[in-house]
């Protein structure tokens, strides 16, 4: 059995971007035999060129489900099946990351129709799906729409089964099944026992030492993907074993990976490259006593209240302030009108920018960035992430900047009632790699899972 599958997504990167529908075609090797079709919600806004290009918009996924809520029916559907599509990788490594994020590895086998038809339909001058279609005297309907290149795909692969006169598509499948080669000193029964879970892997050598370090979403996975197309001829045949570390949380995989990489020194791990803070957000009080803020790049001896990789990345932090805390935009430098805010005529700002609201009514709402400053910056905190398992949570303390310690609890744990949740924590050394991560990820994170300790 095969199943044709095509989706449509948010963006053209499978880590980055979400699957906003798609849809299976099934083939029984002689005609099709079923479908399956399903807009998906990808819980981030749509870019205005994917709904050019698709005719999905916003609206339409607001009541679609998420790919969790579909993804046993879409395991089982695919279960046992050649997975089939043309530009096969780009289909399959979405739905490879989307099922990865729910705990499981899908590893088909798979066939490109592109590769094929280049085979078994020589001579053409382009082998996109809409030209290949169109050589072949089929009709697509619905174009860029995942049925709609699912069934044009599934009626063109029905071609290239009666047409192929060479063995072009058994050759393909049994090529699949050859190119999983593992390293010679890695036994099949090793490559089994790695999880398909996040968290940090370790390449050793013959006498026990590691030479590599990573983190990944998927452990498994990752690991095959070291040894596919153009992989390090000396890593490979140097590797002995793997060990590994399951974290749950992707943010601690990735802190973890860099606190290892700085202690081990591994001789195929690239030094670090840790992104210099250049930007700022600036505080400040006016001659009338209000509380003002600004973005500038930082300048030696002159401290922001928080700081960033880019202008881009700090605008954007303080952008989103002004309007959660409903600061007047002039006091926060984004505007720079003369005069009253343009927002005071909309009734989005109280005045403080032509006196109509008072320096201390005003700085009150102020504070509320100050103190968001202070939970994530300069004190002590608690983040909380996925653990490994569904009854616990990964815990990171936060003290400066830096990550001082991990560990894991039980999830019903009063995060509030700190101290003996921080003795099950494992101290780690403070590194400035874990202060840029964290500098990055900090500002992306729900305030929900962060919990502010008292001072001692």
């Amino acid at each position: 059995m095969y199943a044709i599958v095509d989706i449509e997504t948010t963006g053209g990167f499978a880590a980055q971007h979400r699957i906003i529908e798609i849809a299976v075609v099934l083939h029984d090797g002689e005609k099709i035999t079923g479908h399956y079709q399903q807009l998906l919600n990808p819980g981030r806004s749509l870019p205005d060129f994917i709904t050019g290009l698709t005719g999905i918009d916003s609206g339409m996924l607001t009541d679609a489900p998420d790919f969790s809520e579909v993804a046993v029916e879409l395991w089982e559907l695919l279960a046992g099946k050649i997975f089939v599509a043309h530009n096969v990788s780009f289909d399959y490594n979405f739905i490879k990351q989307a099922f990865a994020r729910e705990n499981k590895d899908f590893r088909p086998r798979r066939l490109c129709t592109v590769r094929l038809g280049r085979k078994i339909f020589p001579g053409l001058r382009s082998y996109s799906l809409g030209r290949l279609c169109e050589a072949r005297g089929i009709q697509v309907t619905d174009r860029h729409r995942a049925l709609g290149d699912a069934w044009a795909t599934a009626l063109l692969f029905g071609q290239m089964l009666q047409e192929d006169r060479t063995g072009e598509i058994p050759r393909a499948i049994k090529g699949k099944e050859k190119a999983r080669i593992l390293p010679p000193n890695i036994s099949h029964e090793q490559y089994r026992q790695l999880p398909a879970s996040t968290g940090v892997y370790y390449f050793h050598d013959q006498n026990g030492k590691v030479i590599y370090v990573g983190k990944a979403v998927n452990i498994k996975s990752r690991f095959e993907s070291h040894f596919t197309g153009k992989s390090k001829v000396n890593l490979k045949s140097e590797i002995h074993s793997v060990s590994y570390e399951v974290t749950g949380s992707e943010l601690l995989a990735l802190l973890l990976e860099a606190l290892e990489i700085k202690r081990l020194w591994p001789k195929y791990n690239r030094s670090l490259k840790v992104k210099a803070a250049s930007w700022g957000i600036f505080a400040y009080s006016d001659q009338q006593g209000y509380q003002r803020f600004q973005v500038s790049k930082i300048l030696p001896g002159v401290k922001p209240i928080l700081t960033f990789g880019t202008h881009a990345e700090a605008w954007k932090q303080l952008l989103e302030k002004t309007g959660e805390l409903a600061l007047c935009p002039k006091l926060t430098g984004i505007q720079k009108t003369p005069g009253a805010c343009y927002d005071f005529s909309l009734g989005k700002c109280s005045g403080a920018c032509c006196g109509a609201e008072a320096p201390e009514a005003y700085n009150r709402k102020a504070a509320g960035l100050w103190e968001e400053v202070g939970a994530r910056t300069g004190q002590r905190f608690l983040i909380k992430d996925r653990g490994r398992s569904p009854e616990e949570e990964a815990v990171l303390l936060v003290e400066d900047g830096f990550l001082a310690a991990f560990g894991y609890i039980d999830q019903a744990t009063d995060l509030r009632h700190s101290g003996e949740v921080l003795s099950f924590l494992k101290p780690v050394k403070r590194l400035v790699e874990t202060q840029a991560l964290l500098r990055s990820f900090l500002p992306k994170l729900p305030q929900t899972r962060i919990i502010p300790l008292a001072e001692d």
